[in-house]
This record gives structure tokens, sequence and C-alpha cells, in this order.
């Protein structure tokens, strides 16, 4: 997989397809050949501790020999991003106006994107900043609609605080015009702006760099796993972020026993030919169904073979 030559890795695909499974066999693959590897849930069914039969939770830990684990609860990085929200408007906002301001704020935990936001921001803090003490980074995200929503922010967010830096400009040039003499206006919230401007921008150049990123996506041979992935490809394609690799999971043996089964991969064979219609683009990975569910290292080293 030449996939896995890449520092970053994010690993999507819909719920139940064996997206955990997949991301955690890499992140076990890549440290087991030495490679620093950071495994980061942003699932919040955060599965990847089941499979290493552990407690994960928001802080870096320690799984295997090279190889670390952390989960990102969603509610928990909201909680600290409107926080910091509240530390960058102390001595911005005036006095008398804190009070509501904060009230709106903690209203706004509970707005449409809240937790998108917050997520994002703290992804860029581990790509920007955390990341740089690992070799790889293997993001397991969630289900295909919050992956395409979180993976399309930094372009949606990066266009809607130029417009607030634009309007701001204008307003402190009117007001150095008319209030101050022509000299500049100190602006903290400017400022603000300003510096999440770059770090958006910095996170938008990182993911879309495919020799640092790279995309993959899972699903099993069934018709609504491979219509989902199709669309989602798709979108992604249009913020030009591009998906290289589909791994086809839950494949049954080619010599399967009774007519139940030999029914099934006959059906299945359909789908596989629909499947190398739609992903003419994308390397494809084909892991087989086993008989136990992967929920330990050793099973893990089973996917690891096909990888």
């Amino acid at each position: 997989m030449e996939v896995l030559h890449k520092r970053i890795i994010f690993v999507g695909g819909k719920g139940g397809v064996g997206k955990s499974s997949s991301a955690a066999a890499i992140a076990w693959k890549l440290a087991k050949e030495g490679n620093k590897t950071l495994l980061i849930s942003t699932d919040p069914a955060h599965n990847v501790g089941d499979i290493f039969q552990t407690t994960i939770g928001g802080k870096i830990k320690k799984l295997a020999n090279s190889l670390y684990g952390l989960e990102i609860d969603p509610e928990i990085e909201t909680e600290s991003y409107i926080r910091s929200v509240k530390e960058n408007i102390q001595g911005v906002v005036h006095v008398g106006m804190i009070e509501e301001v904060n009230r709106q704020l903690d209203t706004a935990k509970a707005s449409p994107g809240a937790d998108e936001a917050a997520l994002f921001d703290k992804l860029i803090s581990i790509i920007l900043e955390e990341g740089n003490q690992f070799d790889k980074l293997i993001f397991d995200t969630a289900p295909t609609g919050h992956t395409i929503r979180l993976l399309t922010l930094p372009e949606l967010m990066g266009i809607w605080i130029e417009g607030l830096l634009k309007k701001r400009k204008k307003t402190n040039d009117n007001y150095s015009q008319l209030l101050n003499d022509g000299a500049p206006v100190e602006d903290p919230i400017y400022d603000v702006l300003h510096e999440r401007q770059l770090r958006f921008s910095k996170a938008r150049e990182i993911l879309l760099d495919q020799q640092q990123t790279g995309f993959l996506f899972v699903l099993n041979p069934e018709r609504l796993p491979i219509l989902e992935t199709k669309k989602a490809i798709d979108l992604l394609g249009q913020y030009h972020l591009l998906v290289d690799t589909v791994i086809i999971n839950k494949v049954l043996p080619e010599n399967v026993d009774g007519t139940f089964y030999k029914r099934r991969k006959e059906h299945e064979q359909q789908y596989m030919k629909l499947i190398h219609e739609y992903f003419q683009d994308q390397n494809k990975v084909i892991i087989p169904l086993f008989t136990e569910d992967i929920t330990s290292m050793e099973q893990l080293e089973k996917m690891n073979s096909f990888l």
C-alpha cells in the first residue's frame, strides 16, 4: 500500500465496515516497522481502545513499542474551545458586555457545527504541534458524513475568516481616518483572527500535500457502503482532497461451502465488479472475512498480512 509511505493517513468509511480495525492494523504495522506512530480516534464511538483491550482517553497513551493512542472527545474539546475563546476576548470586549458575551458563547456550545469546529481545532493542533513528535499520524475518523465536514472545514472556515478580516480591516481603516488622525488602530481581535487564518491555511496546505497526507476509505462489498464511499470520494475531490486507496473489507473466501454462502458469494461478486468500476482511480486492497472479530493484537496480525 503506497499510502503507508505518507506521514499522515486519514481512514474513513461508513459505520460498521471495519474502519477502526483497519486504522488499528495500519498503525500496528507501521509501528512494528520502527515508525513512532500515533493512532488518533475522532470517532465518538471510540472502538480503538476495545481493539487494544485498554482504556485510552484524551491523553496520549503508549499501546505497544513505537505505538501510541489518543481518543478525542468532541464534548471535552468543545468545552476547551469555548474556554479559549472566552480567554481571547478578555480585555477586548467592554467589561459591561463580558457577561452577555459569555452567555452567548455557552449557548453556542449546543449549536450545530460546534463539535466539528472544536474537533478540527484539536486536529490542527495535533498536525501542527504534537505531530512533530511522531513519524506517522493515523486518524480513525467518525462515519463518512462527519469525516467530510471535518476535512472540508479548512477551506470553509478559511473563507469565512477571510471575510471577517476584510470587514474588520475596513472598520479599522475608517476608524483611523475619522478618529485617530490616520494612525493604525491596535486591534487584538484582528490579530487573533489573522493567527487562526494562518493556522487554517497551514493545515489546508498539509492536507492537500499528497507527499505528506493520504486518504483511504474502508467499505464492504455491499450496495450502501459502495454508494456512500463513491459520494464521499467525489465530494472530497471537489475540495482537491484525493482519496488514493480503498480497503474492501470482509470479502468472502473464493471457496465457500453451502448453498447460502455460494449464493452470497455470487451476489458479492456483482458488487466487486461495481467497486472496480466506481473506484478505477484508487488502489484497492482486499481483506477477507475472518472467522472472528478483530479484537486483539494477534488478530490485527491477520489483517496486516493483507496490507
